[in-house]
């Protein structure tokens, strides 16, 4: 038995209140999750758990023993840190979680070009649109584009997404040119969601910032799709530049409403604090900053 992989699963299991979730933040499968703790409780000769149908739950004894066990694991995890701070070289395996377009359209190729720069480290890339939490889920680092919440992570900006909002050239020889914010209440627009509630988008322009409701016949939580739809001529579409550039320097979106845009949001990398940050996951937010930092270059390309 490897007990320090047995007392981490232990641990793992008391702080995710059972095997499943704790299975999920270790990466592991539940049965072996299972086992490393049964092997713990056979090694130290004491029950550590109550299970039972419903819950998962500490004994006095095993209270006592994840506090010892946590001391322990921080001293490890402290000298395996300070030992790569020492050599400062990245190594081992980077997890990373990232929403699809972006993922897709932009870190991927970064990834490998920081693979390529960084050849002791490996990354595993999972790409969702769930808001999903990295800790339990065992990330060490999560890219967000999205208006950040109160969380006790850290976050970093790496890029700013700006907005647009954005129609085909057929859509508009349809409905005619939108000179106002207030146009956009008569033509259909795209949903970031469900089509039923309809939406209310902000926008910032010359006359301050204006609330405008709009409605549509379709919605999605995946840019691309929308930006898609959109120039099939569906509706006006509000996307992240990353997105629609694309889309732009082919002619099948054109921007509208020049001169109002909505808010744009910031592009951060999420991860855990810890009183030594390992080498690779600094590593990767400092290639991330350098490159997407200042104006991201498909900001530049749009504008060229």
């Amino acid at each position: 038995m490897d007990k320090i992989a047995a007392m981490r699963a232990f641990v793992a299991v008391v702080e995710h209140d059972g095997f499943a979730a704790a299975a999920r933040a270790l990466g592991l499968s539940r049965s072996v999750v299972n086992r490393q703790v049964i092997q713990l409780e056979d090694t130290v000769k004491t029950q550590l758990l109550v299970r039972n149908t419903r819950k998962v739950s500490p004994t006095q004894a095993g209270l006592a023993y994840y506090d010892r066990c946590v001391r322990i694991l921080a001293d490890i995890e402290d000298a395996e840190l300070e030992l790569d701070r020492q050599t400062d070289a990245p190594r081992g395996l980077l997890r990373v979680n990232a929403p699809m377009s972006f993922g897709t359209m932009h870190l991927a190729g970064k990834v490998g070009d920081f693979c390529k720069r960084y050849p002791e480290v490996s990354v595993q890339l999972q790409l969702d649109d769930r808001f999903i939490d990295p800790i339990a889920e065992g990330y060490d680092v999560t890219i967000r584009v999205a208006a950040l919440q109160d969380s006790a992570l850290i976050a970093r900006r790496i890029a700013t997404a700006r907005m647009a909002l954005v129609a085909s050239p057929d859509f508009l020889k349809e409905y005619g040119p939108l000179v106002s914010p207030d146009d956009l209440a008569r033509v259909p627009c795209l949903h970031q969601g469900a089509v039923a509630a309809g939406s209310q988008w902000t926008l910032e322009g010359p006359d301050g910032t204006r609330a405008i409701p709009v409605r549509g016949r379709f919605g999605s939580n995946n840019g691309e799709a929308t930006a898609e739809v959109a120039a099939r001529g569906l509706g006006v579409a509000m996307l992240p530049t990353f997105i629609a550039c694309p889309f732009l320097r082919e002619g099948r979106l054109v921007p509208v409403l020049e001169g109002w845009e909505p808010a744009p949001v910031g592009i951060h990398a999420i991860y855990a604090p810890n009183r030594h940050m390992a080498p690779k996951v600094r590593s990767f937010i400092d290639f991330l900053v350098e490159a997407f930092g200042g104006t991201p270059y498909w900001d530049r390309r749009s504008s060229s």
